[in-house]
This record gives structure tokens, sequence and C-alpha cells, in this order.
């Protein structure tokens, strides 16, 4: 079945409100993220073939921020110890309810999956092999990361993976500029006009709020990993493995 597309920054609007994931989204998002996330497919792929070599038996896995379980599923489908259990949580009301039926239809029942509809700053992360923050972080306030971050880590076991996936500033200006450049570029190769990069940047701009690799590494190392390297990125998208 062919998954709605993206049309939501389509046509002129009067007034464009602070983007947030609701309904409308859900609906579209699939097509959305693909279309506006260089490398996002491979990431999620790259979180099952961690998901495999890390998670131990008996622990916890941790999609926090799920949307619609992508992440989760990849989890899902290559956890090969026994008694584990993914925790995906979402303050999406709209989201959770979409994950659910999507994880209803999996048809895979080995490793359960235990939904929770809240903050994820609220989550007790415990017994903990992989986290995930696929696109999540960057959505929390800066002052709330770093008590986040040590959360994450301290429920953790020993040689435990943080996956960090955030949307990354440059520090260097025309960097940056670049960056935005070929970012815009390849929305556009994917079928995005330029009224529809615009409406979704100004809807997006005091909400999802990037930082800088450095800045990322610090407050991971700050948090208790022991080893922080980014294994992927693709213009101003990077995915960082932190291990603790």
């Amino acid at each position: 079945m062919t998954e709605p597309r993206d049309t939501l920054y389509a046509n002129p609007l009067a007034q464009v409100d602070s983007f947030s994931f609701d309904q409308q989204v859900v609906d579209v998002f699939p097509d959305m993220i693909k279309r506006s996330v260089p490398g996002y497919p491979t990431i999620v792929n790259m979180i099952g073939s961690l998901a495999e070599r890390y998670v131990t038996a008996g622990s916890h896995c941790y999609d926090l921020g799920c949307s619609l379980g992508a992440a989760t599923l990849a989890m899902r489908h290559r956890i090969q110890n026994a008694n584990c259990k993914i925790i995906a949580v979402d303050n999406s009301p709209a989201m959770i309810q979409r994950a659910r039926q999507v994880i209803a239809a999996d048809g895979q029942d080995e490793v359960p999956v235990e939904f929770i509809e809240g903050r994820i700053q609220d989550v007790t992360i415990e017994h903990g092999s992989l986290a995930v923050l696929n696109f999540t972080l960057q959505f929390i306030d800066v002052a709330e990361r770093p008590a986040l971050l040590n959360t994450i880590c301290n429920g953790l076991n020993p040689g435990g993976v943080l996956i960090l996936s955030e949307k990354v500033a440059f520090e260097d200006k025309p960097h940056e500029e670049l960056m935005t450049e070929l970012h815009h570029n390849f929305k556009r190769a994917n079928g995005y006009s330029d009224l529809e990069i615009a409406q979704k940047r100004a809807a997006i701009e005091n909400v999802l709020l990037p930082e800088s690799l450095a800045a990322h590494r610090e407050r991971l190392r700050a948090a208790g990993f022991s080893s922080v390297d980014v294994w992927f990125q693709c213009l101003n998208f990077a995915s960082i493995i932190a291990i603790k």
C-alpha cells in the first residue's frame, strides 16, 4: 500500500504554527522523514545491526521518542538473545496510538514491546543494553539534555550502548550555510517545493534546536560514556555511538 504523501506545507499558510507531532504529521510521517532526513533508512537499518551486536539476554532496550516505531521494529527483528524487552516512549498520543498498531501488525512476538505515553525525561532506565534517541534529543530543551543523558547512562549495563541521531549545527558559518543549502537541495530532489521548504523551516526553527557534534561528544562523555564517536553522517545529520 502506498504511504500518504507529505503535503502539509504545499499551500501558502496565513500563519505558520510551530511544528508538533499531531495527527496530520502522523498520517504522513514515513514519507516526511524519508524525504527530509538524508540517510534515515540506513540509520534505522543499522540500529537493527547494533541491536544484534549489543543486546544481551534479559536486558531492556529503549526507543526514546519512538514515533511510529521504526527503530523498535529494527531492534525487534535483530535481537538474538532471550528474555529481552523493548520500552518504546513518546509524548505524542497520536504517535503512540499508530505505533501500537504498527507493532501489533508485525507478527513477531518473541520480543515484547511496552509502550509508554509520556516525556522521555520521566522514564526510568534500568537493566539497559541499548537505548536509542533517534532524532529526539533535538526537540528537548537544551537545559534538560545533560540530566536525560545522565539518566540513560546510569541505567545502562556496563558495555551498554546509546545511539544518538541528530540534526547538527556547525561552528564554521560558511560550512553551516553550505550544509543548509545542500539539505534544501536534497529536499528539492525529493519533490519538496521552495514554499514547502520555507514554511517547514519556519514551523520548526524554534522547536528543533541543533547543536554541534563537539557539544554532543562533550555532554556524552560528561554523562559517563567511555567511548563516543560518529558512525554516520550525511550533510547536517549524524548518528553517534556512545558506549558505557
